[in-house]
């Protein structure tokens, strides 16, 4: 019989196709339930069960209804805290909503690091009228609810401190969570990890270098390469930190994507998610015999063991490609050129002619994504940073009136 899989995710997301693909390559049944039209009885013509993300208790008997299930996976933070709502009452293997909560909210995650005695900058939630002058400089201002890093501010003096944090009480303004957050800024480089948790053990599937300095004043990332240059030694205190990291939140079950900083002191934590890698960027991960990471979840949802399976042979990266300034999209030249450096695989722009395109700290997006792959970390680094040059982005201040 085929096994039976929830796939929680959010309208837009990226992925859905990717897992819908998977899913027919591994003869898994796969469900969608997304936060779509209430209204309209399925108006994708895709059998989705529609759910709100906030409201969960009405999808969550609709999803009774339609199970039972074997696994369950959710793509994207706010569809990971509907998971874990739906997993207990379904009876699937997830992490519980208390540690999922913990891993949505900055200050949670960093008081359960602390407690759990893991390297912690100094850190506070701020009153609606904060004083600059007992800040520590250089420290950084965060949103406590929002993520891929919007609303996030280093500050080096007391005037930047009040601009920062007004500009970030501007984007919170029609959030659910309205929270500020000071903490010292770590210095040193910057990693990330993709990996399963089973019975609350981490299973590390691959640990990204990112080239680039992320010292601020804002922290758009760019450019993730795999396999890690970093020595054996420092890429086990980043396993190590990060299993600690994950028995602090009390994640029990399904992908995780972690955050770290690493310096002369050590490892530092800066978060962990209870979902995998976003957008695009999961295609970066090749492992052997071609597999993907969406069939890598998707089996282990349903009890399979992929303890065994490692990356493809060679270097791996993506960029994902900033937005420069606000402005709208209107189109991209020099796609044929970029495509022929030695090395990138592939070049897709996500961004829609007409679209308004938002920079961080506001915005919460990319223009696309290039990927790359080569026998070594530096010739994936030079063919991203080569292609990225010759793509050329156009943008308006507006859209043209049509009569």
């Amino acid at each position: 019989m085929k096994k039976r899989v929830l796939l929680v995710a959010a309208t837009t997301g990226y992925q859905v196709r990717t897992f819908a693909d998977a899913a027919t390559l591994l003869g898994i049944d796969l469900v969608l339930a997304t936060d779509r039209c209430h209204v309209l009885d399925d108006p994708w013509g895709d059998n989705a069960v529609p759910v709100h993300f906030d409201d969960p208790s009405p999808g969550v008997e609709a999803l009774v209804d339609r199970g039972p299930f074997d696994g369950i996976v959710a793509v994207g933070d706010r569809p990971a805290m509907f998971a874990a709502q739906a997993a207990e009452v379904l009876g699937v293997p997830f992490s519980s909503p208390d540690a999922v909560q913990a891993t949505k909210n900055k200050f949670l995650a960093r008081e359960r690091f602390k407690n759990a005695g893991l390297r912690t900058p100094a850190y506070r939630l701020l009153s609606d009228d904060p004083d600059p002058l007992a800040a520590s400089y250089p420290c950084v201002l965060k949103p406590t609810g929002l993520s891929a890093s919007r609303g996030v501010i280093r500050v080096d003096d007391p005037a930047q401190f009040l601009t920062a944090f007004e500009r970030i009480k501007a984007i919170v303004d029609r959030e659910a969570d309205r929270s500020v957050q000071v903490e010292d800024f770590i210095p040193g480089r910057e990693f990330a990890l993709e990996g399963l948790v089973t019975g609350g053990r981490l299973h590390a599937l691959a640990l990204f270098d990112k080239p680039d300095p992320l010292d601020g004043p804002f922290f758009e990332e760019t450019i993730y390469l795999t396999p890690s240059g970093e020595p054996v030694a420092v890429q086990e205190a980043i396993f190590e930190t990060t299993q600690r990291a994950v028995t602090a939140l009390g994640l029990a079950h399904g992908p995780i994507h972690a955050e770290m900083r690493v310096n002369e002191a050590g490892v530092w934590m800066l978060e962990v998610a209870a979902r995998p890698i976003g957008g695009l960027c999961s295609r970066v991960l090749r492992f052997e015999s071609q597999t993907s990471l969406e069939e890598l979840i998707l089996r282990h949802s349903v009890g399979g063991d992929v303890s065994k399976c490692g990356l493809a042979p060679g270097a791996h990266g993506v960029m994902m490609i900033p937005i420069p300034r606000a402005g709208i999209y209107t189109g991209v030249g020099g796609l044929d050129r970029a495509l022929r450096i030695a090395g990138v695989e592939d070049v897709v722009i996500t961004a829609k002619e007409g679209q308004r395109m938002v920079p961080l700290p506001e915005g919460a997006s990319y223009l696309g994504f290039i990927f790359a792959r080569a026998s070594s970390a530096k010739q994936v680094d030079r063919a991203l940073r080569e292609a990225h040059s010759l793509l050329e982005f156009r943008f308006a201040t507006s859209l043209p009136v049509v009569s």
